[in-house]
């Protein structure tokens, strides 16, 4: 696609031109286009998508524009201004500066938050799932027969995962209001209730980008609770984390996009981005004998916590 069929297409003021080109400048850059030279004759260049940018075209399988939405909602993104306020209060985060609550008691109480925030988490399961049942990593679910998915919101990746293996005896698990209207499958059920307080057995207990929302005194708690869903299921078992565990060093995009993901975390929520050694110290502390961690999606890994 060239300038002016872009400015054609999105109806945009034709004498705008010039700064669509600037635009299209930082975009090429940023590796969400690439420029193409077209014919001769054509003095224009033309552009064409990238992998990156094909990933928030709504109709694409993965696509993570209901993530970009919540993440660019002004419900998230004005308590950062209130960073330099919220360091010289006691408030727990400057979300609750800016908002007089927390995160979860908003979700709780705005329908459109609540709409927003579990949208945005299915469409990352739906990448996130795409990957975990591949045949690289499909075996981590081998040899299992039953899973809780630990705040699966409207339940994407266990769905996913459900269909892979259907043997799997797979629930959701997350708070009542999140579930009251969702319907299970053959091997899928959505039970309400509340990690803080106790876990349903299985022996298998999945949690995809739960903890990194919380303290290190509450991740203790739900991985307390975790071992004792396992130990009550009486099967051996495991716990299977997919989160970030920060790096010192290597690729530096990969190290400043967990930096940021540490700071959203220290905006809206209570928790953090972990390293393997801050990581370790939780699993010991609740009771673990072990784990083991396996790079699955860019700023990620797959971590698998033993009893």
């Amino acid at each position: 696609m060239t300038i002016t069929e872009l400015i054609t297409a999105l109806q945009i003021n034709a004498k705008k031109a010039p700064y669509i080109q600037r635009l299209m400048c930082i975009l090429v850059h940023s590796g969400f286009f690439t420029r193409l030279k077209l014919r001769k004759n054509n003095q224009e260049d033309g552009y064409s998508l990238t992998s990156a940018s094909r990933l928030f075209l709504k109709n694409e399988p993965t696509s993570v524009t209901p993530f970009m939405n919540i993440m660019l909602d002004p419900m998230l993104t004005k308590p950062w201004y209130h960073l330099a306020s919220w360091l010289q209060n006691d408030d727990i985060n400057p979300f609750y500066t800016q908002h007089g609550t927390t995160f979860w008691g908003c979700a709780s109480c705005d329908p459109k938050l609540n709409l927003f925030f579990n949208n945005g988490m299915a469409s990352d399961s739906q990448l996130v799932g795409k990957v975990l049942v591949d045949d690289k990593h499909r075996k981590v679910f081998e040899g299992l027969s039953s899973l809780v998915d630990i705040g699966g919101g409207t339940g994407t990746l266990t769905k996913a995962i459900a269909e892979a293996f259907p043997h799997l005896d797979c629930t959701v698990f997350d708070l009542p209001h999140v579930v009251a209207s969702l319907e299970g499958m053959k091997n899928l059920k959505f039970v309400g209730g509340d990690m803080f307080e106790a876990i349903p057995p299985a022996d298998t207990l999945l949690l995809k980008s739960i903890l990194h929302d919380w303290s290190d005194e509450e991740c203790v708690k739900i991985l307390n609770h975790c071992k004792e869903a396992i130990k009550k299921n009486g099967k051996g078992g495991k716990v299977i984390i997919i989160d970030m565990v920060k790096m010192d060093e290597g690729d530096q995009e990969l190290i400043e996009t967990q930096l940021f993901f540490d700071m959203m975390m220290m905006v809206l929520l209570t928790g953090k981005e972990r390293n393997e050694k801050e990581w370790a110290k939780l699993f010991f502390e609740a009771g673990f004998s072990g784990y083991k961690i396996l790079p699955i999606l860019g700023v990620r890994s797959l971590i698998e916590v033993y009893p």
